[in-house]
Formats: C-alpha cells, sequence, structure tokens
C-alpha cells in the first residue's frame, strides 16, 4: 500500500482505530510530519490533538546519523553500545541543546495554549512513519509519564523489526504496513513535502481543545 500524501494515510489509519470511537482519546503528533496524519485521526476519532516533541541526536562526526532521540523532559532513548563510544560531556550538551530546541517548538506550536491531560485516558501516539523508531520510543517514555491509561503507537508504515521493538514497549501498535524490507518513510508517499513550524502552528491553533 501507498499513500497519496499525509492526510490520506491519516484517514485510512484512522479506520483502523475505529474501535477508540466515543472513548476518552487523547491524540499525541510527533511534530512535524505527523502531525498532519494525526489531524485525521483526531477529527475521525473527535479527539484532542496535542503533541510529543522529540529531537534526534546526530553522531559527532555524521550528524545525519542518529545515535539516540531525547524528548523535553531529557529522557534518551538509543544503542548503548554506540553511546559508551560517545564523550559524555558532549552528549550532555547535545541533549540540553536539543531540550531547548523542543521547547521553542512547544512554544511556537502552542502559543501559551494550555495542554490536554492525558492522565487515565488512551493516549494515540501517531507519525507519519517509523523507520529506528528512536523519537518514537522516546515519546513512548515521555507519554509513561503522563499517566495515560493506555498507549498506543499509530504509523501508516513502520518496518516489521522496529514493530517488534515498538510492541513490546507500547499497549498496541497500529500500523498499515509493515514491510521487511526498508529504506525511507518517504519510499511510500506519493507526496511527501517538508512540513514548517508555521504549518503546524495553524493547525494547532484550529484543533486542539
Amino acid at each position: 500500500m501507498y499513500f497519496k500524501d499525509r492526510a490520506e494515510a491519516g484517514r485510512l489509519l484512522a479506520k483502523s482505530l475505529k474501535k477508540y470511537k466515543g472513548k476518552d482519546v487523547v491524540v499525541y503528533a510527533l511534530p512535524r510530519g505527523g502531525v498532519i496524519t494525526a489531524l485525521e485521526i483526531a477529527k475521525y476519532l473527535h479527539s484532542p490533538l496535542n503533541l510529543i516533541i522529540t529531537r534526534k541526536i546526530g553522531h559527532p562526526s555524521q550528524p545525519e546519523y542518529a545515535i539516540a532521540a531525547t524528548a523535553e523532559n531529557g529522557h534518551i532513548v538509543g544503542s548503548s553500545e554506540k553511546l559508551r563510544t560517545i564523550d559524555e560531556d558532549w552528549l550532555k550538551s547535545e541533549i540540553e541543546k536539543e531540550r531547548k530546541e523542543a521547547k521553542r517548538r512547544r512554544e511556537k506550536y502552542f502559543q501559551g495554549r494550555e495542554e490536554v491531560s492525558a492522565k487515565g485516558k488512551i493516549a494515540i501516539l501517531v507519525d507519519d512513519g517509523v523507520a529506528t523508531g528512536l523519537t518514537m520510543r522516546v515519546a513512548i517514555k515521555e507519554l509513561k509519564h503522563r499517566h495515560p491509561k493506555k498507549i498506543v503507537v499509530a504509523t501508516p508504515v513502520v518496518p516489521k523489526d522496529t514493530a517488534e521493538i515498538l510492541r513490546k514497549e507500547a499497549d498496541e501498535l497500529v500500523a498499515l504496513e509493515e514491510p521487511r524490507e526498508f529504506y525511507a518513510i518517504g519510499d511510500w508517499y506519493e507526496n511527501f513535502p517538508q512540513i514548517t513550524d508555521d504549518e503546524v502552528t495553524r493547525i494547532m491553533e484550529k484543533i486542539i481543545v
């Protein structure tokens, strides 16, 4: 299955989440791309849309190669084997830098509005696709500290090996495609443009309740 764009993927994914319609649900997107996919799910389930803001940490000598991911509260997920080879002071500095960037994005996206609490609710965590799973895994870790009743990860596409990890760390995984061979999330979309901060801000202004 290939998707026309993130919105179509969200509508298809929403149908797989039909059992949560009418339940006490909060939909969480991983910005930026995940917001468009999550928006369709939030509309279908008549649920508020919130964000979990995560940041990848690239290798010091190869920034495009992610070795870990962190979230706003400083949680980190990564390969302990790889992280042991990284200078500890550099890593602490990088985590702090990315936390500040996550905070900047939250301030821009929310514009001072209050979030809806996840406590005691079903939290559906959405991205437009998952590759290594680092950002999704740290998002799960952060969301657990908000004490939801259940965490559901929902994504249009995730490689099978990553899916197995996510099923262990979340309460449920809903995915439309779980290919064994996987190169890039964008390969599964006809249209996969970069999403800007301003686009995310406009979406959040309309939907958050």
